[in-house]
C-alpha cells in the first residue's frame, strides 16, 4: 500500500470520526432543546455538549492537519528564496511534531491526576475519559504530519531545485 493510499484512508477515518461527533452533538443539543421546551430539562446535556464540542475541535484539528488546511503564511513563504523555503518547511515540520509530542506527553501525564474526578452532571463518568481527547488527538495530529511530510518536502525540494537551476535565490 502506498503512502498516498494510507494518507487517504487515514483522512477518511478522521472524516468519519468528525462526522460522527458532529451528528452526535447536533442530536444531543436538539434533544436537550426539545426536553427543555417541554419543561423537563436534561441535567447533563450542557456538560456533554461542551465536551462533544471540545472533542469535535480536537479531532477536527487532526483532520485539518492531514488535509494541510491549518493556517499558514504562504505569502511569506513565496517571498523566500527556494533553499530558505525548504529549510523553513523542515523547521516548521519539526516544530509542529515536537509541539504535539509535548502536548501528547503532558496530556497523557495529567490523566492520572484526573482519574479520580468525575463529571458534575454524570458522576459515574470519569473525567479521565473526557480529557483523553488531548493526548489522543495530539498523536493523531503527529500521524497526520508524518503522513504528509513527504509531499510537503518534495514540493519544497522541487522549488529549491527549480530555483538552483534558474539561478533564483542565489543573491
Amino acid at each position: 500500500m502506498t503512502l498516498a493510499r494510507v494518507r487517504s484512508a487515514y483522512e477518511k477515518f478522521l472524516e468519519a470520526v468528525v462526522i460522527l461527533l458532529m451528528t452526535t452533538l447536533a442530536t444531543e443539543v436538539t434533544v436537550g432543546v426539545i426536553y427543555r421546551s417541554i419543561g423537563h430539562s436534561l441535567v447533563w446535556y450542557d456538560e456533554i455538549a461542551s465536551i462533544l464540542l471540545a472533542w469535535l475541535t480536537f479531532y477536527g484539528s487532526a483532520l485539518a492537519a492531514v488535509k494541510r488546511a491549518h493556517i499558514g503564511c504562504p505569502e511569506v513563504m513565496a517571498l523566500l528564496p527556494p533553499r530558505a523555503k525548504l529549510a523553513f518547511r523542515i523547521l516548521a515540520e519539526v516544530l509542529v511534531i515536537a509541539f504535539f509530542a509535548l502536548v501528547a506527553w503532558v496530556g497523557y501525564s495529567i490523566l492520572d491526576v484526573l482519574a479520580t474526578d468525575h463529571l458534575v452532571s454524570l458522576p459515574q463518568v470519569s473525567v479521565l475519559y473526557t480529557q483523553s481527547v488531548i493526548p489522543i488527538s495530539a498523536v493523531l495530529i503527529i500521524v497526520a504530519e508524518v503522513l504528509t511530510i513527504p509531499a510537503v518536502l518534495a514540493e519544497a525540494l522541487a522549488g529549491a531545485k527549480h530555483g538552483a537551476a534558474t539561478g533564483e535565490g542565489s543573491h
